[in-house]
């Protein structure tokens, strides 16, 4: 190795650890036995489950485990981290108010003047979102795969955008700025402010489902030779990726409420 030229040294690494990965896959699949080549399986729409007499949506049961984990969360780090909170934070109250902190310049940063609740919220949002792609983890389709999961929370911001704009100049100063610099483009403004919502959801469910479907196809392609490598790209679609989507969706929603009170 050491009288090796490095580019040699790449080639020479490089096949030992495709040699490994082949001797250790087919090691686990004569001891475990070979395991069925999963099928793709696609549908715009979640499946349905029955809770309690009642027909759901996977979606809502999915959003429910979510929101119990962060209200769990959110109770047992009250209970013991701000307990007795310190003046000079250290450790798990340092990191949190850090996180607190950032999310409150950035959203002063991005839309002036709109008080300490949208903070509040735009950090509830972006916890959400997180927590619901993490489930797919799990193997399940996180929420944040169904339109209409995507759809509720574009339309949450389209009715922000609103509340925000009638707050600062009033319903007759609303109507006015939309028909700024002349009446001529009021019913074009009309028009892309109805489509926010929609644009919003579609790109978060596009970018959310597109992530799933990879993974799928990964399983299918590697067969059963699908060990470890899926679980790589799955940290990436099911971590990095969803907090990329997050900063997005959180970044437009504050772009248009900044825009409608400027």
């Amino acid at each position: 190795m050491k009288n090796l030229s490095k580019p040699k040294k790449i080639i020479l690494i490089s096949l030992i650890t495709v040699g490994a990965f082949i001797l250790i896959t087919r090691l686990l699949n004569l001891i475990f036995g070979p395991q069925p080549t999963p099928e793709l399986e696609f549908s715009i729409m979640p499946e349905r489950v029955t809770v309690l007499g009642f027909s759901l949506s996977c979606t809502i049961v999915y959003t429910w485990i979510a929101m119990a984990v962060l209200i769990i969360t959110a109770i047992i780090i009250r209970l013991t981290v701000f307990k007795n909170p310190k003046e000079a934070p250290t450790g798990a109250q340092n990191v949190i108010e850090i996180i607190v902190d950032s999310v409150v310049k950035y959203t002063k940063s991005q839309a002036h003047g709109t008080g300490e609740f949208l903070c509040s919220y735009i950090l509830s949002i972006g916890a959400l979102l997180v927590m619901s792609a993490f489930l797919e983890l799990f193997r399940v389709r996180p929420p944040t795969a169904d339109i209409t999961m995507t759809f509720s929370l574009a339309l949450m911001t389209f009715i922000f955008i609103n509340v925000y704009g009638i707050k600062r100049k009033g319903f007759i100063g609303r109507i006015k700025s939309l028909a700024s610099p002349t009446p001529l483009v009021f019913p074009f403004r009309i028009i892309s402010d109805l489509a926010i919502p929609v644009s919003m959801a579609c790109r978060l469910f596009g970018n959310m489902l597109g992530g799933m479907i990879v993974i799928d196809l990964l399983y299918m392609a590697l067969g059963t030779n699908a060990i470890a490598i899926p679980s790589v790209f799955g940290l990436y679609f099911n971590a990095f990726h969803p907090l990329i989507q997050t900063f997005i969706f959180v970044t437009l929603t504050l772009t248009f409420i900044n825009e409608a009170i400027e």
